[in-house]
């Protein structure tokens, strides 16, 4: 996407990511949520996976279900 860069550590991780508020200042709506989207999957994808019946099962225990 134009105006996005993704920055890196000195071990070439991606850490940062850098908006040209210039360029994106006129970006669209869904396209502003896909940016957000791929952000947070990016920012999540090590975070602890669990199942999506353990998932019911612990917003049940927690009265959320």
């Amino acid at each position: 996407m134009k105006g996005v860069s993704f920055l890196t550590d000195e071990t070439h991780h991606k850490r940062y990511v850098q908006l040209d508020l210039d360029e994106v200042v006129n970006i669209n709506d869904t396209d502003l949520e896909d940016l957000m989207d791929v952000i947070i999957a990016e920012a999540r994808k090590n975070d602890e996976k669990i199942s999506i019946e353990e998932l019911g099962n612990q917003l049940k225990r927690e009265g959320l279900l």
